[in-house]
């Protein structure tokens, strides 16, 4: 499934996603690009600290390749943005958790320290949270692309179902008022009758009632 740009819904849902991939991509590349400029060691445990996170080389590696990634989905935008911003917030995450326990240990290759932890889960949430944007919700407006496509045969409207039956300005409906009209045709008849008994059909009993007073 891929947003259409053209309707509105699409294109806010779209540069929210964009929005959020380029700009997580650019800060973890400038970060990445940063270590690289340092030539820390590949997989020193201990680090070096840059804008207050620790790092080495294989983190900085790893950061410039989740940001060309970020970027590349910011470019692409649509669904493709969305997905792999839950992907990467979610990896962030888990990251942060597993690092978590592997920061005091010999097998803390990344050289994370708890400001890592920190980032990492805050930056997995962020991400996350852009990615999943008008995406899975129980009550997701009608024309929210996701809603439409998960549920192809309702009807889509912009918003407001077109109803057969028009209200008039007075509160009743058309249906309403040809039901009374047709009531009344019914009931007296004609217009310009009396009681059902059409005009011509008067005159010509009240003519022979005058032949019967002569007579």
């Amino acid at each position: 499934m891929e947003l259409d740009t053209t309707r509105r819904a699409d294109r806010r849902l779209d540069l929210v996603y964009r929005i959020g991939a380029g700009f997580t991509g650019l800060v973890l590349m400038g970060f990445g690009i940063a270590g690289l400029m340092v030539r820390l060691p590949l997989f020193d445990t201990q680090g070096e600290v840059i804008a207050g996170l620790s790092t080495n080389g294989a983190l900085s590696f790893l950061s410039i390749a989740i940001g060309s990634l970020l970027v590349g989905a910011a470019v692409l935008g649509g669904k493709f943005a969305s997905t792999v911003c839950i992907t990467v917030g979610v990896a962030f995450v888990v990251s942060g958790l597993v690092n978590l326990y592997l920061m005091s240990t010999d097998f803390n290759i990344l050289a994370f320290s708890m400001p890592n932890v920190i980032f990492s889960f805050l930056v997995g949430l962020v991400v996350m949270t852009f990615g999943m944007y008008g995406r899975f919700s129980s009550h997701l407006p009608e024309d929210n692309p996701f809603q439409r496509h998960r549920h192809p045969d309702e009807p889509f409207g912009g918003g407001r179902e077109v109803s057969a039956v028009e209200s008039q300005p007075d509160g009743t409906t058309e249906e309403a008022d040809q039901a009374r009209e047709h009531g009344a045709t019914r009931l007296h008849g004609p217009r310009g009758s009396a009681h059902g008994v059409p005009e011509q059909r008067t005159g010509d009993v009240r003519e022979g009632s005058s032949r019967e007073n002569r007579g």
